[in-house]
């Protein structure tokens, strides 16, 4: 069995540090991957502090992955050795469900495989991220990527690319359409710069100021301030779509206020309280409240593709895995523009 090492941690309570484990040789239809380049979600700091109560220890965080294929199983089609290859949220599933069979796999009836923390479908054994030197995945879990695109930037689309993407698709955002993204952090960066693209009129909601001209440069057609109630009611009624990227505790109902009728918001983000929602502003106006998980396996190759043609990816900060932990406590206080990724060279 392949020997792997990275950063990990053996409860809740400590600090990430290195770890040793193996993982399986690839099957048939499995490669192997040397990670290049990983990327660091909020998700990431919830899953090893155990905050949302699922967590597997010991545990070692990781699904925004870019590697380099160094083996491939023998009835593999999709790559060859050497090729790029991006691992992103989910490593398998059940693929004999309806989500499945209709290449929704992120919305498997049995629950899709985490590429952390979960128990791995083929061998029983707890499924260890993309903090580490190597993976190994079915193809049919693994995209491939756009040769002009940078790698490190590459990384957070895995999730935050593919978080934002799908549901602008889902809901059909496009032009003609007034869209407000909510939250300017690794997830609302990639949905301003998603929506901007698709040709809607993007306003951006923010809690800073600071960040207007940042939002300017992103392809925001509008900033708005969401603590200033004149400038938030000035937009009442006149939204066809809203996205919320917000991971902390926030007010719903001042966005759902902004909507038209039969209009959606759309939450992504995942704060650890469950938002209170006003029953009047939904029902005035036949208001629709939703949420989206991720993508399936097609739909974040096609959102790389997309990338690819458009020059689109991630803000980044490279670190190397020696600075993990301070980049969790830099993650806290929103001190990040806009993604962590880690140069998986560092860790040796």
């Amino acid at each position: 069995m392949p020997a792997s090492h990275g950063y990990g941690t053996p409860n809740a309570h400590s600090p990430l540090a290195p770890i040793n484990f193996t993982r399986r040789e690839p099957g048939p239809t499995e490669i192997a991957v040397e990670i290049l380049y990983c990327g660091v979600c909020h998700s990431d700091l919830h899953m090893a502090r155990n905050e949302w109560g699922q967590s597997i220890y010991p545990l070692v965080p990781g699904h925004e992955i870019v590697g380099r294929v160094s083996a491939i199983g023998g009835k593999v089609t999709k790559f060859k050795a050497g090729q790029i290859a991006a691992i992103g949220v989910i490593v398998d599933s059940c693929r004999k469900c309806g989500p499945c069979k209709r290449d929704q796999e992120n919305y498997c009836d049995e629950g899709p495989t985490l590429t952390y923390a979960a128990t791995d479908r083929v061998d029983g054994s707890i499924t260890m991220g993309g903090y580490s030197n190597n993976y190994v995945v079915d193809e049919r879990f693994a995209h491939t990527v756009p040769a002009n695109l940078d790698l490190a930037a590459v990384a957070p689309l895995l999730c935050a690319g593919i978080t934002t993407y799908s549901p602008l698709r889902h809901w059909k955002v496009g032009p003609g359409m007034k869209v407000g993204i909510v939250g300017l952090g690794g997830l609302g960066h990639m949905a301003l710069k998603f929506a901007h693209s698709f040709g809607a009129h993007t306003v951006q909601f923010t809690t800073n100021l600071r960040k207007k001209e940042d939002a300017l440069k992103l392809g925001a057609d509008e900033v708005v301030l969401s603590t200033d109630e004149a400038a938030m009611k000035a937009h009442t009624n006149s939204f066809d779509f809203i996205l919320d990227a917000v991971s902390a505790p926030h007010s719903v109902d001042a966005y759902t206020a902004l909507l038209k009728q039969d209009a959606t918001m759309c939450l992504v983000g995942l704060p650890d309280k469950p938002p209170a929602v006003s029953i009047f502003n939904l029902i005035g106006r036949r208001i629709s409240v939703a949420g989206s998980m991720i993508g399936g396996m097609p739909e974040t190759q096609e959102m790389l593709d997309y990338c690819g043609e458009h020059n689109i990816v991630s803000e980044v900060e490279v670190i190397p895995i020696q600075k993990i932990n301070e980049a969790f406590e830099r993650m806290l206080k929103q001190d990040v523009k806009y993604r962590f990724v880690i140069d998986m060279s560092s860790l040796g």
